[in-house]
Order: C-alpha cells, then structure tokens, then sequence
C-alpha cells in the first residue's frame, strides 16, 4: 500500500489540490449567490437575457403607463 502511495504521489496531489479548487470555486459562487450578486458581470448590452438576471428595484422597474383619455 505504501509503495502504491510513493508510486502515485504526484497524481494525489494534483488531485487534492484540483478539489481544493473547486470546493473553493463553489464556495464563492454560494456567497455571492447569497448576497444577490450576479455572476455574470454585467454587461446587459448583448446578452439575450438582457435584463432578466438581475434583481431590479420596484421603482427602476418599466411598467407600462396606463393612460385615459378624457
């Protein structure tokens, strides 16, 4: 078992550090999920979701005017 072990050292050690990473990855994007981020950056201008994946505030939001004609 241990000559497995020395055999393979390099291997376990990029695995743990591979898993490190991604543990840490999903932690981040967990916290900023949390704290009502978006995690894609912003720029609205030439996504097809344009608009639809941020939180928008009650009065920021475009509603449609209702007018009367008298």
């Amino acid at each position: 078992m241990l000559e497995w072990i020395a055999s393979n050292l390099s291997v376990i050690i990029i695995c743990i550090v591979v898993f490190a990473i991604i543990i840490f990855d999903i932690i981040y994007l967990i916290r900023t999920k949390k704290k009502g981020k978006s995690l894609c950056g912003g720029n609205c201008s030439g996504c097809a979701m344009c608009g639809e994946c941020h939180n928008q505030s009650p009065n920021k939001r475009s509603e449609p005017e209702i007018t009367k004609n008298k």
